[in-house]
């Protein structure tokens, strides 16, 4: 199991199948709101789905290549953010993240990324912390930027978007250059 607290009001936890429905809850609460920036959401109508995603993310921690877990704020499950992939090889982690939207303004996600990337270089003894954003989420993309991540540059049409598709920027931390 992993648990890790990252202040008084807020800890990450293992994603598992007991948190599917209110995993699921969340998203439907967001739907719209997390649509502008998330191509998942249409292969997500049913707690099946959710549950589907779990497991997958188990199997990904079972393997040592990704750690997904939900976001506690306050004793409730507000959102999931994680290492989408660890590469163990090049020693790199790639975060990713969403927050329901009544919880957003709080500074919740900002406090995540900084403890999922202090947990990447001091835990896991990685080089480097990197985070993709569609290009216009400008609250997605302010997270690495306050926190010092350096933009590296732009993948064009990265991700198919319902309809069209969305360039992301790639914003990066090393471990050498965390908490200068």
């Amino acid at each position: 199991m992993f648990i890790h607290k990252i202040d008084e009001e807020l800890s990450l936890k293992l994603l598992e199948l007991k948190d599917a429905e209110r995993v699921f809850e969340i998203t439907d609460q967001s739907r719209k709101y997390l649509q502008e920036w998330l191509p998942w959401l249409d292969n997500t109508t049913k707690l099946e789905d959710t549950k589907g995603f779990i497991n997958m993310c188990l199997k990904g921690f079972a393997e040592n290549k990704s750690v997904n877990t939900v976001i506690n704020y306050k004793g409730q499950i507000v959102g999931v953010a994680g290492y989408n992939q660890i590469n163990w090889s090049n020693k790199t982690a790639y975060i990713g993240y969403w927050l329901g939207e009544e919880y957003q303004g709080n500074g919740i996600m900002t406090r995540v990324a900084k403890a999922l990337t202090d947990y990447a270089f001091i835990e896991l003894k990685l080089d480097k912390v990197e985070i993709r954003v569609t290009e216009e989420n400008k609250k997605s993309r302010g997270i690495p930027e306050r926190l010092g991540f350096v933009s590296e540059g732009c993948i064009r049409q990265a991700e198919w978007l319902y309809d069209h598709y969305v360039d992301h920027i790639v914003l990066g931390m090393l471990a050498k250059d965390w908490n200068k």
